[in-house]
């Protein structure tokens, strides 16, 4: 249960304008859009209308499919036409990252005038103009200003990160931080911290990320050299490849409806991270996923990760990617029981104490009532 002060007994209309389907993009369905059914509890009636269709998904980071692409993109566009006029029904307009992905900000300066009120949700220092490998031909079409006036112009904004909530108090003071959050109700805690045979070292993620795990390449070289029998698994990015193609590697498609269960099989989930200026932005979703699992944990120390993480305690922070720590802390955990099964019930609590939907749910209504 859920307590909020000054809830309304009349029902409230939220029309959602996100950019991919629902259930699809970790900086969605790990933040508000698991919220939905607890909005629908507390009053408010939820519309969503993503700009991205589940046909445009399945190609999106493929390569190729050039007039396809572009045919979406229109489509999508017209439906934020539609969309317009729909804006002055709602009681609140609830944005993700923008209304449209290119060009000026001119559908967000249209979405301001029709909407009554705007919380506006960003993840990631998406205004740094990230693009994923797949797409960069169209990177230089990217409307970064769009997210500079959605912040200055919204009623409310919601972050993910410190770093990320600085950065917007520049434009406006009403803000809130709200992490990527796990359902732990979904995320079960592994049963067994006996070792797989070979020892499953897991990363999760999407394609515009995988290149951050090849970071790790000299540290699974050295492993090999120590004679250390473990696999790499990745899901998310099934065509992810090392350099050296004697490192063990289990490449997988991500899906929604065995996630928990290919997760649950890693003995240790690695985060490495490059120290740069979008990283400030992230909100270290991969290490709450192990933890909330009870997977020991390794992640490069910076960023989100020092409020996620106390060393030794609930997971391990490497300083600067030194080669050495990390080789070291996965053997440290691979030759030690105990410590996997202490390290990872200890995550799982600080995942259900801070970081869950249900520790959670009151900040965003709280936002919501508000307005």
């Amino acid at each position: 249960m859920y307590i909020v002060n000054g809830m309304s007994n009349q029902r409230k209309k939220i029309l959602v304008i996100c950019p991919y389907p629902q259930n699809c993009a970790p900086s969605q369905r790990l933040k508000f859009e698991q919220y939905y059914s607890i909005f629908r509890e507390h009053g408010f009636d939820v519309k969503v209308s993503s700009f991205v269709v589940p046909a445009f998904w399945k190609i999106l980071y493929q390569k190729g499919y050039f007039w396809q692409k572009i045919i979406f993109t229109l489509y999508g566009y017209c439906k934020r036409i539609i969309d317009l006029f729909r804006l002055p029904f709602y009681d609140i307009v609830y944005i993700h990252l923008w209304v449209t992905p290119f060009g000026p900000p001119v559908f967000e300066w249209l979405y301001r005038k029709m909407a009554t009120k705007i919380v506006y949700d960003i993840d990631d220092m998406i205004f740094l103009g990230h693009v994923s490998d797949a797409n960069k031909k169209v990177k230089h079409l990217k409307g970064t200003q769009k997210m500079i006036s959605l912040m200055k112009s919204a009623n409310h904004v919601i972050t993910c990160t410190p770093a990320l909530d600085n950065f917007v108090k520049k434009y406006n003071s009403f803000t809130t931080d709200i992490s990527s959050t796990i359902n732990t109700e979904v995320y079960k805690e592994k049963q067994s911290y006996e070792l797989s045979s070979p020892i499953i070292i897991g990363w999760s993620g999407s394609h515009s990320t995988s290149s951050y795990l090849k970071i790790l390449e000299p540290v699974f070289n050295n492993l090999l050299e120590k004679q250390l029998n473990f696999k790499v698994l990745v899901i998310g990015d099934k065509n992810f490849s090392f350099e050296n193609a004697n490192i063990p590697l289990e490449a997988k498609e991500w899906n929604l409806t065995d996630e928990v269960k290919e997760l649950s099989r890693f003995d240790i989930g690695v985060y490495p991270l490059p120290d740069e200026p979008w990283v400030y932005g992230k909100s270290g979703l991969k290490a709450l996923q192990y933890m909330a699992i009870g997977i020991p944990t390794i992640a490069t120390a910076i960023g989100a990760n020092f409020r996620i993480i106390e060393h030794g305690v609930n997971g391990f922070l490497i300083k600067d990617n030194n080669i050495g720590d990390w080789v070291n802390t996965i053997l440290h955990l691979c030759s030690d029981i105990q410590l996997r099964k202490t390290i990872g019930k200890n995550a799982r609590i600080k995942v259900i104490q801070e970081f869950s939907v249900q520790s959670n749910a009151a900040k965003y209504l709280t936002v919501l009532n508000s307005l």
